[in-house]
Order: structure tokens, then sequence, then C-alpha cells
């Protein structure tokens, strides 16, 4: 299988490009561009630069994701997780990092700080209808498929 090329730009010297950190990972790690280590207070959202820009493919988007251990570990996730990184887009890359923890949080220099998964994106066209097609489900919407196994 191909893969799929993407320009990349680092826009300071030190900064680190994505990478995958294992064969067979399915996001690549996006790391803190900082001068100096930032404190996140519990609570707190916090936007810290990477240092790179890039340019997508037309037809892809980035589905940037927070990283496990930072998650579990620590609180530190994303406010808007997924987020969307469009093919347009030409600036910056910036993660919202926001510390759900019970204590101030520090990302370092050249922290791993979450995750960018590239993936292919579909436009569709819209057709506004009278009536829906039916499923068995119907429009029954949050939990209405229950929490245990088997069919509805």
């Amino acid at each position: 299988m191909d893969a799929v090329l993407i320009e990349f730009r680092r826009l300071r010297a030190g900064a680190i490009l994505p990478a995958y950190q294992s064969e067979q990972a399915a996001g690549m790690d996006l790391s803190a561009d900082l001068d100096e280590p930032v404190e996140i207070e519990p609570g707190d959202i916090v936007v810290i630069p990477c240092g790179f820009a890039m340019a997508l493919p037309i037809g892809f988007e980035a589905q940037i994701r927070p990283r496990s251990g930072l998650a579990t570990k620590f609180g530190i996730t994303l406010p808007n997780a997924p987020g969307t990184v469009d093919s347009d887009y030409r600036g910056e890359m910036k993660v919202p990092l926001i510390n759900h923890g019970k204590i101030p949080f520090v990302v370092e220099p050249g922290m791993r700080i979450a995750q960018m998964i590239v993936a292919r994106v579909e436009h569709v066209q819209i057709l506004e209808v009278k009536e829906l097609t039916q499923t068995q489900r119907g429009e029954r919407g949050f939990g209405s498929t229950g929490v245990g196994h088997g069919p509805l």
C-alpha cells in the first residue's frame, strides 16, 4: 500500500516533526515546541504550539487525539477530542490541552502531547427529503441499544 505524502515545514529549528513511535502505530505523536515549561492548572485550557505547518492533500484530514497515558495518568486531554485539521489549513499546528486532573501539570519542551491520525474524508451531496428510510432502531437515541450484549 502506498503511503500518502504530506509536506511539513518546520517553523522553528528545534521543532520535532510528527513521528510514529512503533511500526504499527495508528497515530503520529505531536510534540510541544516550547522555549520553557508551561504549567496547566486544574480546569485550565492552554494551547501548546508544535512548531510546524503542513499541507494535507485534498480529501484528507488530520484528527488530533489525546495521548492515552497523559489522559489516564494525569487527566490531560483535548477539550475538543478529536480535533480536525482541514486540508486547506496552512498555519502552525497547535494543540489545546485541558487539565482534568486535581494537580497542576507541567508540559516540558519536546514532550509528546497528542497524537495525529491522517484519514480520508468524503464530501457528500445533500438531498432534502420529506421522509427518511426506516430502520429497526428508528428515532430511539442515546442509550437506546442498551449496555449489555446482544441485539436491540
